[in-house]
C-alpha cells in the first residue's frame, strides 16, 4: 500500500508531461514547422505569429476538440496571410483586402504554390488527428514550461532572421520622404505638347546589390550608338513601399498609398494624378496592362486618375498579342513595345502612355511561351547561381530588346520615355532576396533629342 501511494505522484506528473508534449507538438511545433523549415533559406519574421500559436494553445487547450481544431485553423490561416503580407511587402489591410481577387490567378502553374498548398493540407488534417489527444495540463510549472516554449521559439526567429528583417514588411510610415523616379526625372514638367510621354512600370524589377552580373545585366539594351543618337539617357533609384499598385500610386499620384484610395472618383480627382494633369494639358491618355482590368480594379480606377482609354490583355489578345502563362497568365510583355509604337504612331494628339508589365510576377516558371527556358544564353553565372533571378532576366532582356528595336525605328515619333521598377522581386529565400536592394527600385529615362529639341 505505502509503495502503491508513494507511485502515486510520479504517475500523475508522468501523465501531465505527456499533455505537455502533446500541447507542444500541436501549438509550438505543427503550427510553425513550415515556417521554421524556411529559417536557412530566409523568410519573414514571424515573433507575433510564433507567441499568437502558443497563447492560442494555452487558452483553448481545455477546450472541446473541434473548438481547438478551428482555432488552430484560424491561427494557420493567420500565419500564412502574415507570410504572404511580409513576403510580397504588403500591409494586412492591403492583403485581406486583396483576396477578393484570388480567382484571377492561376497558382496551380507554380510547383511552389502547388507544393505549398499541400503541406498546409496535410498540417490541418494531422492536427485534427493529433488533437485527439489530451493537450489540457494544469500544473504551473508545466504552464511556465510552455511559455518558455513560446519566447524560447521566438527568440530562435530572431536569431535566424538577423540581417534580413529590413526586407520585410514595407509600408510606408507616417511621415516618410517621399522620391519617386517621375519627380526625380521632371517628366511631367516635359508636356508642352511638343512630344509623347511614355512611363512604363516593369514588375519586380530591382537594383542589384553587390551582384555584377546582374549589374551589369540591368538597362545594359540601352547602352548602345541607336540609342544615344536619339536620347539623353540617365538612370538612378528611387525610394519604394508595398507592393505593385502602390507603385502606380507613387508613380502617377505623386505620394504615398495605394489603389483603394482611388476606387471612388471624386477622391481621385482631388490627388490630381499625373493622367488627369495631363489630360488637362490636352495630351490623350491611355493605360495598358498585360493582365486583366479586374484585377485590383484598375478598369475602375485607371479611369479616376485621369485615363481616357485603356487596353488589358483581352483587348490585346485582339491585336495579335500572344498569351504568355506563369501564376498571372496574361500577354507576351515581350510583344508589347510593337502595340506600344502602334498607338503613338496613330495618335491624332500628344500622348501620355502608361504601360505595366506582367510576366516576370513571382515565381516565373519554364515553359508556356515565356521564352525563359534557355537561361544560360542570358546569363551563364546567373543560370547556375540564381535560375530563377536568371528567368527574370530573360523576361526584363525581351521587354528591353522588342523596345529598343521600336524606339529606335526611323518612324517611332519623338517620345520620353520613362522606366521604372515597381518593388524589388518578393523571392523567399535569403539565398535570392538578398541579392537586391531592400529599400529600392532602378530607374531609366530616355530623354528625346527630337526636333522639339533642337528647333530643326
Amino acid at each position: 500500500m505505502t509503495a502503491i501511494a508513494m507511485d502515486a505522484p510520479r504517475a500523475g506528473l508522468s501523465a501531465e508531461f505527456k499533455k505537455l508534449l502533446n500541447w507542444s507538438l500541436i501549438w509550438i511545433g505543427l503550427a510553425n514547422i513550415p515556417f521554421m523549415a524556411m529559417w536557412f533559406v530566409g523568410a519573414p519574421p514571424r515573433y507575433f505569429e510564433i507567441a499568437m500559436a502558443g497563447f492560442v494553445g494555452l487558452i483553448v487547450k481545455r477546450m472541446p476538440r473541434i473548438i481547438q481544431w478551428i482555432a488552430f485553423a484560424s491561427v494557420v490561416a493567420y500565419s500564412i496571410l502574415s507570410f504572404v503580407a511580409g513576403l510580397f511587402n504588403l500591409g494586412m489591410s492591403s492583403l485581406l483586402y486583396s483576396i477578393q481577387f484570388l480567382a484571377e490567378i492561376k497558382p496551380s502553374n507554380s510547383l511552389e504554390y502547388i507544393t505549398a498548398g499541400i503541406v498546409i493540407v496535410a498540417i490541418l488534417v494531422a492536427s485534427w488527428f493529433l488533437l485527439k489527444r489530451d493537450t489540457n495540463f494544469a500544473k504551473p510549472l508545466h504552464i511556465l514550461a510552455g511559455g518558455a516554449m513560446i519566447f524560447g521559439l521566438v527568440g530562435a526567429d530572431f536569431a535566424m532572421g538577423q540581417g534580413m528583417r529590413g526586407h520585410y514588411f514595407r509600408e510606408a510610415p507616417a511621415g516618410a520622404t517621399f522620391e519617386s523616379a517621375v519627380e526625380k526625372t521632371g517628366l511631367a514638367e516635359r508636356a508642352d505638347g511638343k512630344r509623347h510621354l511614355v512611363l512604363i512600370m516593369v514588375e519586380s524589377l530591382g537594383v542589384p546589390r553587390d551582384n555584377q552580373a546582374m549589374s551589369d545585366k540591368l538597362f545594359a539594351y540601352y547602352q548602345n550608338s541607336a540609342i544615344q543618337a536619339r536620347y539623353d539617357v540617365s538612370q538612378g533609384t528611387s525610394l519604394y513601399y508595398n507592393s505593385t499598385t502602390s507603385g502606380e500610386f507613387r508613380e502617377m499620384c505623386g505620394r504615398w498609398g495605394d489603389y483603394y484610395e482611388l476606387l471612388d472618383a471624386d477622391a481621385a480627382a482631388k490627388l490630381n494624378c499625373l493622367p488627369a494633369m495631363l489630360a488637362e494639358k490636352g495630351y490623350a491618355t491611355h493605360a495598358m496592362h498585360s493582365f486583366k482590368g479586374a484585377f485590383f480594379k484598375r478598369a475602375v480606377w485607371y479611369p479616376n486618375i485621369g485615363f481616357e482609354t485603356q487596353e488589358f490583355w483581352s483587348d490585346l489578345q485582339k491585336k495579335g498579342a500572344e498569351w504568355c502563362g506563369g501564376v498571372f497568365a496574361g500577354a507576351c510583355d515581350r510583344q508589347i513595345p510593337k502595340l506600344i509604337a502602334e498607338n503613338l504612331k496613330q495618335a491624332e494628339k500628344p500622348t501620355f502612355l502608361y504601360w505595366l508589365t506582367l510576366n516576370a510576377h513571382l515565381p516565373v516558371p519554364t515553359g508556356l511561351n515565356l521564352n525563359v527556358d534557355d537561361c544560360s544564353k542570358v546569363s551563364p553565372e546567373l543560370a547556375k547561381e540564381y535560375p530563377m533571378i536568371c528567368r527574370q532576366f530573360a523576361i526584363f532582356d525581351d521587354i528591353d530588346k522588342a523596345l529598343v528595336q521600336e524606339i529606335t525605328a526611323s518612324d517611332f515619333p519623338e517620345a520620353d520615355i520613362l522606366l521604372v521598377g515597381d518593388h524589388m522581386p518578393p523571392y523567399f529565400d535569403r539565398h535570392n532576396r538578398s541579392q537586391f536592394d531592400p529599400e529600392r527600385v532602378p530607374w531609366l529615362y530616355l530623354k528625346a533629342k527630337g526636333q522639339s529639341e533642337t528647333g530643326e
